[in-house]
C-alpha cells in the first residue's frame, strides 16, 4: 500500500513528551514507523548507523549515492568505533570532506519489518574537501544552495531526503543558527 504511492511520505505525526524526551513518531515512505528524539540514548537499542547533515560555506553538502541519488552522508558504525568517529569517517569516505565542527542533534529508530535499528544524526560543518581515490558507493560530493526543505523532493534526491527526519532535523539546525545570530 505505502510503496505504491511515491508521494505518500508522512501518514501521521505524533508528538509525545516522555519526561524530558520529546519524541516524534511518523511513518516513512516504506511504511516503517519512525521514532525521532532530540537526545542521546533515547532507545533500548544502541545507534549503529549515522546520518550527517553537512553544511559547506553557504550550501548544504551532500553525496551523490550511485543508486539513490543526492543525500547527506552516512552509514554504519564499525566495530570499536564511536558514532562520532563513524560520522567523520563516513563523511570523508563518501565526499572527501573534513569536518571541523560536529554536533550530535538526534537519534531515530526505524521499526523495519526485518527488525529495528537506530541512527544517530549529526550536524557537521565542512572545513575543506580533499580528493580521494574512491567514494565507495557514491559518486562524490555535491553542494546544494537554496531551501533544502523544498528542493529535496525533486527526482534527483534519495528517498531518505524526503523523510520527516530530514525536515525535523533541518528545522532544528535552522533554529539553532537563528539563536546564534
Amino acid at each position: 500500500m505505502f510503496k505504491d504511492s511515491p508521494f505518500l511520505y508522512i501518514i501521521i505525526t505524533v508528538k509525545k513528551n516522555l519526561g524530558r524526551i520529546k519524541m516524534n513518531e511518523f511513518f516513512d515512505c516504506n511504511g516503517n514507523r519512525i521514532e525521532l528524539a532530540f537526545c542521546r540514548n533515547s532507545f533500548h537499542i544502541q545507534a549503529k548507523h549515522v546520518l550527517v547533515i553537512c553544511q559547506f560555506e553557504n550550501g548544504w553538502f551532500l553525496t551523490r549515492h550511485k543508486l539513490r541519488g543526492l543525500e547527506f552522508p552516512g552509514g554504519k558504525v564499525e566495530i570499536g568505533e564511536t558514532v562520532e568517529e563513524a560520522a567523520r569517517r563516513e563523511t570523508f569516505e563518501e565526499t572527501g570532506a573534513i569536518l571541523t565542527d560536529l554536533q550530535f542533534i538526534a537519534e531515530y529508530k526505524v521499526n523495519d519489518t526485518n527488525g529495528a535499528f537506530v541512527k544517530a544524526v549529526f550536524w557537521g560543518k565542512v572545513d575543506k574537501v580533499e580528493p580521494v581515490n574512491t567514494y565507495f558507493e557514491t559518486n562524490g560530493p555535491a553542494v546544494v544552495e537554496g531551501d533544502i526543505l523544498k528542493i529535496r523532493f525533486s527526482d534527483d534526491y534519495s528517498f531518505i531526503m524526503k523523510d520527516q527526519v530530514i525536515e525535523e532535523c533541518i528545522t532544528y539546525i535552522i533554529e539553532q543558527q537563528n539563536k546564534r545570530r
